[in-house]
């Protein structure tokens, strides 16, 4: 079994899914008392969050980058950045160190090319969702074009990501939300499936919520790292 070195914090409630669902993901597999091998940087996130409201990528990316050279000189096998946005930065991490990182992009966009679905709604933070180190992954590495919300669908989505997700508050209103968000997408853009692509949104939806194909960027995300430190 290799190593897996996580990237978390951002926020840690949806690190805390991923060492749950590593650690699931290896019993299931492995059985007994057997558990993910792992280990963790996790950052305070009011800072990585004051870093991308003032727009300092540069400042985060060499946070990302210290991170990621720390896990490797811990014994990690693998990187794995426990979310969406700060892919942004996945390249830089990449070159920094001598490990392979798993990207998420790369997990979900499997995903989706095994099923019929080829017009899927990107929900993620305003950053995902607006600048194109994402979609374009999606596009050009897997032919998937992600459509995004209008102006309001997308303040909603971040807000609510950002003002309640992060800090563990999980509104039955702001799920609704989303679910009508998705429903008129369907209508009106002719989306055909639904990327949870902020790794708290797996908090508040669920598959069992919309008629849909959803894609759990987190559950695809630790399955894939699970496959490689698995071999």
């Amino acid at each position: 079994m290799k190593t897996i070195g996580l990237i978390g914090g951002m926020s840690w409630e949806s690190t805390a899914v991923y060492y749950r669902l590593l650690n699931e993901i290896a019993r299931e597999r492995l059985g007994g008392l057997h558990s993910a091998q792992l280990l963790m940087w996790s950052f305070d996130f009011a800072e990585i969050e004051a870093l991308q409201a003032a727009g300092d990528w540069e400042g985060a990316t060499e946070r990302m980058v210290g991170a990621a050279q720390a896990l490797e000189r811990g014994g990690a096998d693998c990187v794995v950045i426990c979310t969406n946005t700060m892919h942004k930065m996945a390249d830089a991490v990449s070159g920094s160190v001598s490990i392979p990182l798993i990207h998420i992009a790369d997990g979900t966009g499997a995903a989706i090319r095994q099923t019929e679905c080829r017009r899927p709604i990107l929900l993620a933070t305003r950053y995902t969702m607006e600048q194109d180190f994402y979609r374009k992954r999606l596009e050009d590495v897997h032919n998937v074009k992600a459509v995004v919300p209008d102006e309001a669908g997308r303040d909603l989505v971040h807000r609510v990501i950002y003002e309640e997700l992060c800090r563990g508050i999980v509104l039955p209103g702001s799920k609704a939300a989303y679910v009508d968000l998705v429903n008129r997408m369907q209508r009106t853009e002719g989306a055909d499936g639904v990327i949870l692509g902020c790794t708290e949104i797996t908090l508040l939806l669920a598959p069992d919520d919309f008629t849909i194909p959803v894609f759990d960027t987190t559950l695809l995300h630790a399955r894939a790292a699970f496959e490689f430190a698995a071999g």
